[in-house]
């Protein structure tokens, strides 16, 4: 009978599948995308009951985005696929948010803008980087797309008064930190290219 292969054995580790739950979450989210815009600009964001239900899918959504990595994190089930395409979900999403709110007068266009240009950014930079090495999200990231939806969270329900002047106050904390973490993105970005370059570089000499 042969030894079953163990991690202190040498071999080495098997990678999760990209096929699992927490990957599927993520899928969902992205799935979840237009149905959260057909709700909220049918009727061009002035029915009730379309908005509630917009903000329905929406939460449900972001609560997608804690569990699954939730998931990930508990079972092993971290893949590289997961990592790039949780934070694009994140991004179709509140991208999706942000444009609808701004096209049905509720938000600035200025805002959508300025967060937009950065999340498409670095969404692309990370492309172009990841064969460097993947850049997972850091925690002035997490607490970037927490604080979008929250502020997205606020402002999407049929409301008004406080509740909306909350979330217009929470969306300025959230477009503070979105430029503040987009400059430290940037940053690693480049340290990542110079490792991986003076890591080569060191290779290549004793070769």
């Amino acid at each position: 009978m042969s030894t079953p292969t163990t991690p202190h054995s040498g071999a080495p580790e098997r990678r999760p599948s990209n096929w699992n739950a927490a990957n599927a979450l993520t899928v969902l989210r992205i799935v979840l995308v237009p149905v959260f815009l057909w709700l909220l600009l049918r009727h061009g964001g002035l029915d009730v009951a379309d908005r509630w239900w917009a903000f329905v899918v929406f939460v449900v959504a972001m609560i997608t985005d804690r569990i699954d990595g939730d998931v990930a994190r508990k079972y092993g089930l971290i893949t590289d696929f997961g990592k790039i395409a949780d934070p694009i979900a994140d991004k179709a999403l509140t991208g999706a948010a942000f444009i609808s709110l701004s096209a049905i007068g509720e938000l600035w266009w200025w805002v959508t803008i300025v967060i937009l240009v950065r999340e498409i950014g670095i969404t692309l930079m990370r492309f172009v980087v990841i064969k460097y090495g993947v850049m997972p999200a850091s925690k002035g990231g997490k607490l970037k797309t927490a604080l979008q939806a929250l502020a997205l969270a606020l402002m999407l329900p049929p409301l008004g008064g406080v509740v909306y002047w909350a979330g217009c106050a929470v969306m300025g904390a959230a477009l503070v930190v979105t430029v503040v973490t987009g400059i430290d993105y940037v940053l690693a970005a480049r340290r990542l290219v110079q490792d991986s370059k003076a890591e080569a570089a060191v290779g290549n000499a004793r070769a």
